[in-house]
């Protein structure tokens, strides 16, 4: 286990190197933003794309038979993921939250949101709750401190701790960070072996942590911050490619509708989905259906901007990492491409 004195310690070479890189990449990026959005997809481009769950709904809902490029879909996931692969031109573009855009630009890959999601009632259908360990007394936030939590640097996770102990008064100084992956069920197997007292974990794995060890005492609790934000991002070498922008437009596009459809058929989409595709229970599918909400697709970034740059104001401070511009991270020729598809009344 990593304390907080280690935390990051990994990162620093590479985010030295990162700030180098961004330096060189002010001019590429300048001439992107200068650029016309091309709406005309040359034959022969491909596009390999990491959004490996809205895949299925594109799939599903008939909507991959209307893009006019092959899409080479990777079976990739997460900040971590998305990032190396992106070092390895092994992928155009890739679906996260809204800190590895952040993270990347800190690691020497600048990258650009191109599309954006929320969700319309965010702090009742937030995707995180903060999970509590057996037998440990935490019933508000100002009660973490002192506590062991859990901690993914360069992950959605790992900010929303940051922003939870901000939002408490308290500081890294005042709690023992440990440093965990967030993948599977990592969080709720160290929380129910005590390796943590505090960690976040969403989606399904809050209703199964708290049936499972609810009996001993574990229990889960809001941090009550907004932690919905969905985007595709993608390099700024791959946006600057003509052919490639013209692809990511179009599956902007898609990816917006999909959304809808998804919305429009939840029992098609839990049975075909998470029964079927994941291994889930209709029980815990519909459970996740009914905790997501609707998606919010707007045409407008600006708010999503400003509390973005709330963000890296925090992490940069509470990081060492250089501060952002916000608006550095969004490529704003694409900001009403989503919600244009959409159309009035927002359906496909």
């Amino acid at each position: 286990m990593a304390t907080r004195r280690t935390l990051l310690s990994a990162a620093v070479g590479a985010v030295a190197l990162g700030l180098t890189a961004c330096a060189a990449d002010d001019e590429p990026d300048a001439e992107l933003a200068s650029a016309p959005l091309p709406d005309t997809v040359p034959q022969g481009t491909t596009l390999a794309v990491g959004d490996k769950e809205h895949q299925k709904a594109i799939e599903f809902s008939g909507l991959a038979d209307s893009l006019t490029f092959e899409v080479k879909w990777a079976n990739i996931s997460g900040g971590p993921q998305t990032l190396e692969a992106f070092r390895a031109d092994a992928l155009d573009l890739g679906s996260v939250a809204d800190i590895p855009p952040i993270h990347s630009h800190w690691t020497g890959i600048p990258t650009k949101i191109v599309a954006s999601r929320f969700r319309q009632d965010p702090l009742n259908h937030a995707i995180y709750r903060l999970g509590i360990a057996p037998g440990v007394a935490v019933a508000t936030l100002a009660d973490l401190r002192g506590k062991k939590i859990a901690y993914s640097p360069g992950q959605a996770q790992g900010a929303l701790v940051l922003r939870v102990l901000h939002q408490a008064g308290l500081s890294k100084k005042d709690v023992e960070l440990v440093e965990l992956p967030s993948t599977n069920d990592v969080y709720g197997t160290a929380l129910a072996s005590r390796q943590v007292e505090v960690a976040p974990i969403g989606g399904v794995q809050i209703k199964r942590y708290e049936a499972k060890y609810g009996k001993d005492g574990a229990k889960t609790i809001p941090h009550g911050l907004r932690d919905d934000p969905g985007h595709l991002y993608a390099p700024i070498s791959v946006l600057a490619d003509p052919a490639k922008a013209a692809a990511i437009r179009e599956y902007v596009e898609v990816w917006a509708k999909a959304w809808r459809w998804r919305e429009a058929h939840p029992d098609e989409w839990i049975e075909r989905y998470y029964v079927k595709d994941q291994g889930l229970s209709t029980e815990d599918g519909r459970w996740i259906v009914e905790n997501t909400g609707v998606a919010d697709i707007p045409s407008s970034w600006t708010e999503a901007i400003a509390r973005h740059q709330e963000t890296i104001d925090l992490l940069a401070k509470e990081t060492g990492n250089k501060p952002l511009r916000a608006e550095d991270l969004y490529d704003r020729r694409f900001e009403t491409v989503a919600a244009d598809a959409l159309g009035a009344g927002g359906n496909p």
